[in-house]
């Protein structure tokens, strides 16, 4: 008698601020992984090369 594969359950979508994170398929060794997204919260400014004295 074999024992039934083994199953993470379902976890639903994470959600904060900046960060989403999402449960990932199976691999084939079973591993569950996470995907995390993350948004940015910086602003990027353009730099300007400061006046010569």
């Amino acid at each position: 008698m074999s024992e039934p594969a083994k199953t993470r359950p379902k976890v639903p979508e994470g959600q904060s601020r900046f960060l989403k994170t999402r449960q990932m398929e199976p691999n084939e060794k079973g591993y569950v992984g996470y995907e995390t997204i993350w948004e940015s919260f910086q602003k990027e400014a353009k730099y300007e090369t400061p006046k010569k004295p």
